[in-house]
């Protein structure tokens, strides 16, 4: 089972299986690192999967751009790619 930060019990970064079974349908939420612009919304709606850095911008431990997300915080996620100021977020099945 996935940690809410999606890391396996033992900290290390869950396998691409784990993710896909732990998240809602396979969903990510991808970030686009060059429309973001760090105002850290998505940080506020998204505790669980994302962290700020010393600038604002959101970061996945153990994750480039594509966060798994987990069926239940797949509203929350669906909020702040809605509410993203900056459109610099997208759900999307992983290729």
């Amino acid at each position: 089972m996935l940690a809410p930060t999606g890391r396996a019990a033992t900290g290390r970064p869950a396998t691409a299986a784990a993710q896909r079974a732990g998240s809602a349908n396979g969903t990510v939420l991808h970030i686009d690192w060059t429309a973001c612009d760090g105002r850290g919304l998505c940080t506020e709606l998204l505790p669980d999967l994302l962290r700020r850095d010393e600038w604002g911008y959101p970061i996945a431990l153990g994750y480039g751009s594509d966060v798994p997300v987990p069926l239940a915080l797949h509203a929350a996620a669906s909020d702040a790619v809605a509410l993203c100021p900056r459109l610099a977020l997208t759900l999307r099945r992983p290729a």
